[in-house]
């Protein structure tokens, strides 16, 4: 009868060891499509990662353009105010000397 009772226990351990096997081969299973998926997520999120760095470098370069346009722009209203400043300070000097003359002239 002992030899009944350990030949159950040992099956019961054995069909428990079976029972854990195949709960560990699902879960095995189910984490490997876990895994997957991640995996598929993960190469879409690199795509955009992508994406987005072109957009930006792209909107860089455009920014970049701009600025320098700006500054030849800002270099050449200076060059026309400096010359406005130097005509102006012309045509005073020659208003002056009109007024001189006029007066000297007595008109």
């Amino acid at each position: 009868m002992e030899g009944d009772v350990t030949v159950q226990v040992l099956r019961e351990i054995r069909d428990e060891v079976r029972e854990v096997r195949n709960e560990l081969q699902q879960t095995r299973v189910d984490l490997s499509a876990r895994i997957d998926e991640t995996n598929v997520r993960l190469d879409e999120a690199n795509v955009r990662i992508g994406q987005v760095e072109r957009r930006q470098t792209e909107s860089e370069i455009r920014l970049a353009t701009e600025l320098v346009a700006v500054a030849v722009a800002v270099r050449e209203v200076r060059d026309e105010l400096r010359k406005d400043r130097a005509l102006r300070r012309q045509v005073d000097d020659h208003e002056r000397r009109i007024g001189a003359l006029e007066k000297a002239h007595g008109e």
